[in-house]
């Protein structure tokens, strides 16, 4: 792992994508000698005057191998903030980079637990162990508000199979389960207490889930949430 204390890269824009209706990939041009692990962040401002005080923060989703960067970011097009500026933004645009932080470590084999755009720590994790094949027995349990909000969905079946579970919120589906994860829930699909639990969502989501784990009996050094 390496850190930059107050540096900045300027990167381009290589490419925009959409993954989903309101979730899109950025590709970057990577600064020499830039590593990180997966499951770290970095704050991003976008290179423009008016710009230059927002700074915010996003998990890279790709390999600290590749020759590029990516970021899966959701575009909040409800208000005028920088996610919303970033989904106007293409191909030579520029976007400043900051320190390389914390975020969500692997421990060791378990259950990840994510809502909606809070899995994107999780992309390069598991992408990760996928190509070293070792992603064992790692299983994604991930909540949305309905079907077309799932994030690389064939992407984690591929990689996950069965171990792949999705339930559905706002939306009923044959396919998928349409449940809360709440204590039954958890019960039903989890029974090693004995494994890392790694959480990352909406904040009173992962309050929530860190209660839960803790009540039916998982002990607190095994529960992982973001580090800052």
């Amino acid at each position: 792992m390496a850190d930059y204390p107050n540096e900045e890269h300027v990167v381009k824009i290589l490419k925009t994508e959409n993954v989903t209706h309101n979730v899109k990939r950025f590709t970057l041009a990577k600064p020499d000698n830039y590593v990180f692990t997966p499951g770290q962040a970095t704050d991003i401002v976008i290179n423009l005057p008016e710009w230059k005080t927002e700074r915010r923060p996003f998990t890279f989703t790709g390999l600290n191998e590749w020759d590029h960067l990516e970021f899966t970011i959701k575009i909040y097009d409800d208000h005028k903030g920088v996610t919303n500026k970033l989904g106007t933004l293409h191909a030579g645009d520029e976007l400043i980079l900051h320190d390389i932080w914390g975020a969500i470590h692997y421990k060791g084999e378990g259950v990840f637990i994510a809502g909606g755009a809070g899995v994107t720590p999780f992309i390069a994790i598991l992408r990760q162990l996928h190509k070293e094949n070792k992603i064992g027995n790692n299983k994604l349990l991930f909540s949305n508000r309905t079907t077309n909000d799932i994030i690389l969905k064939d992407e984690f079946t591929t990689i996950l199979g069965d171990n792949f579970i999705n339930t559905i919120t706002q939306e009923e589906t044959e396919k998928y389960d349409h449940r809360l994860i709440d204590e039954n829930y958890l019960k039903e699909k989890i029974k090693n207490l004995d494994q890392y639990f790694y959480i990352c969502g909406p904040d009173p989501m992962i309050e929530s889930i860190k209660g839960i784990l803790l009540k039916i009996g998982v002990k607190e050094d095994k529960i992982v949430t973001e580090e800052f």
